[in-house]
C-alpha cells in the first residue's frame, strides 16, 4: 500500500529503515505495507481512496511493519465482533504507535466492568436531553461564523468555520479558556497526527499540566461547567480522585477539541462535490438527518487502538498478547459485505448502521452532541451560503493518523 518509491525521512531514517521485522506468527501473505500516518492519499487530500484501496485489495484482517508493526482489523464484521470481545481485544492502551508515555484515559482506556464505572458520569453529562440543551448556543454561533465569510464568497472552511464550531461548544461545556484554543489544537494535532511517539508524549504532558492547573483552580472554586460537575461526583460511592480527574479532562480534551471537527470537513467537502445533493438538502430540510448519517458513513474518520490482551486466534489468524491492534472503522463502512455500493452516497440507504462512533461499549459518549452539531451546521450553511464550491486555488489539506483529520479546505460561493 506504501509507496516505496519514494521513501519518507522522517526523524533521520528513510522509511524503509522504519519497517518492523515481520514476526513468525504472522503469515507473509497478511502482510501489507499500510501507513496509517503517511499514505499518499491520505496526506494529500483525499485519505478515503487510501481507505477504500485497502478494502479492495487488502484482507479484512493484516499485518503492517509500520509504526511499531501492528494488526490491522478493516473489515465489518470482524470489527463488529472485536470491539465487543473487550476481555481479548482490550482497550488499556491503544496508542499507534506506542508512545514512551500513555496516561491512562477514562473510560475509554478501561475495559468492562471498569469501564461502567468511569463511563456513567460521562453519559449522563452528553445524554440526549443535555444535548439538545445547548442546540440555541450552537444555532447561534454557526450562524455567526457563517454569517462572517458569506460576504467574502469563499472561506477555507476547516479553518473558518469547522474548528471554531464544535470546539468553542465543547470548551464552555468544559470550561475551558477559549483564549488558548489555538495553543490547544496544536496540542491536540501533535498527540493525533504525529507518528512520532516523543512527539505525542510530549503533547499528552502539556495537556496534563494545563488540566491539572484548572482542575486544582475548581476544586477551590466550583464553576458552571463540566470540569466541576465531575468533581462532585462519585465513584462507587467515593469522591473522585485528583488523578481519575486528570485522566478524564485528558480524554475529554482530546475527543472534544478535534473530532467533530474533521466530520464537518468531509461532510461538507462532500456538499461541495454534490451540487445536486445541496438542491435537494435546501428544498427538503427534512432530509438532513439522513444526510447526517450516510455522511458519517461514507466518511467515517476514527481509528481507534487496541491492545492484545491475550494470545487469541481468529479470524484465520494468531494474534499475540501485548500486540498493537488498529480498528479501521472508516475500512468497516466501505465494506460491500454490509453495505451495498458502499462508495456511492445515497440519500435513500436503508442500512444506515455504521460504525462511524464505534460500537459496543466504547461507543462514542459524545454522539448525540456530535449528530446535532452536524445537523446545525448544514442547516445553516445550506440557509445562508448560496451554491458553494471546492476552492480549485484552495485544495484540501489532509493528516493521517487515528483520526483521519484535515488542515485546510477551501470553498467558494457566488456573491450575490
Amino acid at each position: 500500500m506504501a509507496d516505496q518509491a519514494d521513501p519518507l525521512v522522517e526523524n533521520g531514517r528513510s522509511r524503509a529503515a522504519a519497517r518492523t521485522p515481520r514476526p513468525d506468527h504472522v503469515p507473509s501473505e497478511r502482510v501489507i505495507d499500510f501507513d496509517v500516518y503517511r499514505e499518499s492519499e491520505i496526506v494529500s487530500g483525499d485519505p478515503h481512496t487510501a481507505v477504500a484501496r485497502v478494502v479492495a485489495s487488502a484482507p479484512p484482517v493484516f499485518w503492517t511493519p509500520f509504526n511499531g508493526g501492528h494488526w490491522v482489523l478493516a473489515g465489518y464484521p470482524e470489527l463488529f465482533e472485536a470491539v465487543r470481545n473487550p476481555e481479548v481485544f482490550s482497550s488499556r492502551r491503544g496508542g499507534i504507535p506506542p508512545a514512551p508515555y500513555e496516561p491512562k484515559l477514562v473510560p475509554i482506556n478501561s475495559d468492562p466492568p471498569e469501564h461502567g464505572i468511569y463511563r456513567a458520569p460521562l453519559a449522563k453529562a452528553f445524554s440526549p436531553k443535555a444535548m439538545m440543551a445547548l442546540q440555541d448556543d450552537i444555532r447561534s454561533l454557526a450562524a455567526a461564523l457563517v454569517e462572517e465569510v458569506r460576504p467574502q464568497g469563499r472561506c477555507d472552511f476547516a479553518q473558518d468555520i469547522a474548528e471554531p464550531l464544535p470546539v468553542s461548544i465543547f470548551m464552555k461545556i468544559m470550561g475551558l479558556p477559549l483564549d488558548k484554543l489555538g495553543e490547544y489544537r496544536i496540542w491536540v494535532n501533535e498527540l493525533l497526527a504525529s507518528g512520532d511517539p516523543a512527539v505525542k508524549g510530549s503533547a499528552s504532558r502539556k495537556v496534563v499540566e494545563a488540566m491539572s492547573a484548572i482542575i486544582k483552580d475548581r476544586m477551590s472554586e466550583r464553576r458552571d461547567d463540566l470540569i466541576s460537575r465531575l468533581l462532585d461526583t462519585e465513584i462507587e460511592g467515593r469522591a473522585v480522585t485528583f488523578e481519575e480527574m486528570q485522566s478524564f479532562c485528558l480524554l475529554l480534551f482530546i475527543a472534544g477539541l478535534d473530532t467533530v471537527m474533521n466530520g464537518m470537513c468531509y461532510g461538507v467537502r462532500h456538499l461541495a462535490k454534490d451540487l445536486n445533493l445541496q438542491a435537494t438538502l435546501r428544498a427538503d430540510r427534512s432530509r438532513i438527518p439522513d444526510a447526517v448519517e450516510e455522511l458519517l458513513r461514507r466518511y467515517t474518520f476514527t481509528m481507534p487502538g487496541r491492545i492484545m490482551a491475550c494470545d487469541h486466534e481468529a479470524f484465520g489468524v494468531r494474534f499475540k498478547k501485548d500486540e498493537r491492534v488498529l480498528l479501521m472503522l472508516p475500512a468497516a463502512d466501505l465494506d460491500a459485505r454490509e453495505f451495498e455500493n458502499p462508495l456511492a452516497f445515497d440519500l435513500e440507504r436503508e442500512n444506515k448502521v455504521h460504525m462511524a462512533f464505534n460500537s459496543g461499549p466504547h461507543r462514542c459518549v459524545g454522539s448525540h452532541l456530535a449528530r446535532l452539531e452536524l445537523q446545525i451546521l448544514y442547516e445553516e450553511m445550506l440557509a445562508r451560503l448560496p451554491e458553494f464550491r471546492l476552492d480549485p486555488e484552495r485544495p484540501a489539506r489532509t493528516h493521517g493518523g487515528q483520526v483521519l483529520g484535515f488542515d485546510g479546505l477551501g470553498l467558494v460561493w457566488d456573491q450575490a
